[in-house]
């Protein structure tokens, strides 16, 4: 199971929230490179770099700091927050992304994201689909679709999304433990579905402590994002050495 840090952006800085709520942002560096470079001195080779001034403009706005963590580090990065056009992942993928997560735009423009994944392909296109209470969150969080989230994963599984980040918003930023039930679900569901191939399923929010790691790479997680347990020292890199 990969191990995936992430660094959220806000102003250049790096940032924690709590339920994706901007009113609790917590910054921890105002250098995302040094923190960057943190994680690959231990060993890690992902990083999951996500955008939050961008997922509320609508469009990419952080480019410059993806770019310096591409050309400074050999960390392979997916890059998320406001992407909804193609100059968006032109932009990104210039600026050395080698996965982009596209969220908001899979539920408000299909065509366009089908388009992506026609274009780049599979293996670079995430789907990012975060569960609020069971449906999609988007537009960074703040709002709540009406679409199922497991549905909404076959969906895609049918056009050819092989990989999956699936947040749950209620345990994000909690240090309370991940939602081992619903990825559970979800790794059954598309396991048994008609729709495609497997997907390699990345679970995100509420990682706490070294110990559910191994849960997940059980249940059959591809991979698992880590923020506040890492930022707070619930997990320290040398524990996340074993896994890399």
């Amino acid at each position: 199971m990969r191990i995936i840090p992430a660094i959220d952006i806000i102003e250049g800085k790096c940032v924690r929230l709590t339920k994706g709520d901007y009113d609790t942002k917590k910054i921890y560096n105002e250098n995302p490179l040094e923190v960057a470079k943190q994680f690959e001195d231990s060993g890690i080779k992902y990083l999951h770099l996500v955008d939050l001034d961008g997922a509320k403009a609508q469009h990419i706005v952080n480019y410059k700091i993806l770019e310096q963590i591409a050309s400074k580090t050999n960390l392979k990065i997916d890059f998320g927050g406001g992407l909804k056009a193609y100059e968006d992942l032109h932009i990104a993928f210039n600026s050395g992304a080698k996965q982009i997560t596209g969220g908001s735009i899979a539920v408000k423009d299909p065509k366009t994201f089908e388009g992506w994944i026609s274009k780049y392909g599979s293996v670079k296109i995430i789907l990012g689909a975060d569960s609020d209470q069971g449906k999609v969150s988007i537009s960074g969080w703040q709002e709540r679709s009406t679409e199922d989230v497991i549905p909404f994963i076959k969906t895609y599984q049918n056009k050819g999304i092989q990989y999956v980040i699936c947040t749950d918003i209620s345990k994000d930023g909690m240090l309370q433990g991940p939602s081992i039930d619903l990825y559970k679900q979800i790794i059954i569901e598309c396991t048994n579905s008609s729709s495609g191939q497997p997907i390699k399923l990345i679970a995100s929010g509420g990682i706490s402590k070294i110990d559910e790691l191994s849960v997940l790479k059980e249940i059959g997680c591809e991979g698992t994002i880590i923020g506040k347990a890492i930022y707070e020292n619930k997990i320290s890199l040398k524990q996340l050495e074993k896994f890399v």
